[in-house]
C-alpha cells in the first residue's frame, strides 16, 4: 500500500514540475531581460533544488506535522525556512561555482538576492501546493464515486441474489403442487422449469440483457403457472415493442408477474384473470400488471411483499427516471412500472 501510495505520489510530480518549469521560462521570454537561453538554465537549475524541497516538504514534513510534537514540527519547519532562502542561495552559488548557473547581474547584493530567492520559494510552494491540493481533491472525488458503484453493485448482486431464489422456490412450490397431484402436467412443468434456470444461470450475470428474452422467461413461468389452475383462468399478455433487443436488467419484470399470481390468482375463487401488457416507445418503457384478488381493498395501503421491494430498490439502483405505481382496487390489483431506459446509472 505504501508503495503504491508513492507511486501515486509520483505521478503528480512528473507533470507538476514540468508544469512549474514551463510557467517560469514562459515568464521569462515575457521579460525578455537578459539572454533566454541563459534565463532557461538558470530556471532549470533552481526548479531542480526547489521541487526536491517541495516534494519533502508537501509529502511528507506537512503531513506529520502535529500539535503533539510541537517543538519537533517546529523545528522542521525552521529547516525549511532555511532550506528555503540561505539553502537555495546556496544551490544557486554551486551552480556558479560549477559553470552551470550564470550571473546576469551582479550589482545586486546578498541580502537582496537572499529576498529574491526566498520570494520566489515562497512563489514555488504556493504553486505546487494548490495544485497538490486540487489533485488530490478530484482523486478523492473519483475514489468515492469508484467506492460508492462498488457498493450499489455489490447491493444490486444481493438483490438479485436474493430475488432468483425467491423466484425460483415459489416455482418449485407449483411444481411440487402438481407432483402431489400426480399430474400428467408435472414433466411440461419441469421442462419449463429447466428453460427458466438455464436462463437464470446463464444470462442473468451480464447488466444488461435483451428485452425479448426477458419475454420468453415469462412466457415461460406464465405457462407454468397455469398447468395450477383449470380453464377458469384467463392470461392475456401483450407488447407493443419498437426494438426487441432493447437492453433491460435481466429477470427485472417478473417480480410483477409473480406478485399477480401469487398474491393475487391464488387468492382468487371466482373468474381468477392476469392482464400483462408491456410497451416501449422512444426509450421508454411502460409495463401494466393486472390481476384479481380474493378481496375488496380495504385501503390505498400496499404491504410490499420481499419481490416488490427488491424491486423498487433495483430501480433507484438503475435508473434515475422511472415510477412504479401500486394500485389496489376492488377484486384488482394493477402495477404500472414506467422506466426511461435512457436514464440508466
Amino acid at each position: 500500500m505504501k508503495l503504491l501510495s508513492g507511486i501515486k505520489r509520483y505521478e503528480l510530480y512528473v507533470w507538476l514540475i514540468p508544469a512549474y518549469l514551463v510557467l517560469n521560462l514562459f515568464q521569462d521570454l515575457v521579460e525578455a531581460e537578459g539572454s533566454f537561453p541563459q534565463r532557461a538554465v538558470n530556471e532549470v537549475w533552481l526548479a531542480c533544488y526547489i521541487s526536491f524541497i517541495n516534494y519533502r516538504l508537501l509529502e511528507y514534513t506537512l503531513p506529520g506535522v502535529s500539535w503533539k510534537r510541537f517543538f519537533e514540527s517546529f523545528g522542521y519547519l525552521l529547516l525549511y525556512g532555511f532550506a528555503y532562502s540561505i539553502g537555495l542561495f546556496l544551490w544557486r552559488a554551486l551552480g556558479v561555482t560549477l559553470h552551470i548557473y550564470t550571473v546576469l547581474n551582479d550589482t545586486v547584493s546578498i541580502q537582496h538576492r537572499i529576498g529574491t530567492l526566498t520570494g520566489y520559494s515562497v512563489g514555488s510552494v504556493l504553486f505546487f501546493g494548490i495544485v497538490r491540493h486540487i489533485y488530490n481533491y478530484v482523486r478523492l472525488k473519483q475514489s468515492t464515486q469508484q467506492l460508492r458503484i462498488a457498493s450499489q453493485q455489490a447491493e444490486l448482486n444481493y438483490l438479485k441474489s436474493q430475488t432468483n431464489p425467491h423466484f425460483l422456490f415459489n416455482t418449485l412450490n407449483n411444481i411440487y403442487a402438481l407432483a402431489r397431484e400426480k399430474s400428467d402436467l408435472a414433466p411440461e412443468s419441469i421442462l419449463r422449469l429447466s428453460k427458466i434456470l438455464r436462463y437464470m444461470l446463464y444470462e442473468t450475470s451480464a447488466p444488461y440483457t435483451a428485452i425479448e428474452q426477458d419475454l420468453k422467461i415469462i412466457d415461460d413461468y406464465i405457462e407454468l403457472e397455469k398447468l395450477r389452475y383449470d380453464e377458469s383462468l384467463h392470461v392475456n399478455f401483450n407488447h407493443d415493442l419498437e426494438d426487441r433487443k432493447q437492453g433491460l436488467p435481466p429477470l427485472l419484470l417478473i417480480p410483477l408477474v409473480e406478485n399477480a399470481f401469487k398474491h393475487g390468482v391464488s387468492e382468487t375463487r371466482d373468474r381468477p384473470f392476469v392482464n400483462i401488457h408491456l410497451s416501449v416507445k422512444d426509450r421508454v418503457l411502460v409495463f401494466t400488471v393486472e390481476n384479481s384478488t380474493g378481496e375488496a381493498a380495504e385501503s390505498d395501503a400496499v404491504k410490499e411483499n420481499i419481490g416488490l421491494s427488491n424491486l423498487r430498490r433495483q430501480l433507484e439502483l438503475l435508473y434515475t427516471d422511472y415510477s412504479l405505481d401500486l394500485k389496489p382496487g376492488d377484486f384488482r390489483f394493477t402495477a404500472v412500472l414506467k422506466i426511461n431506459l435512457a436514464s440508466h446509472v
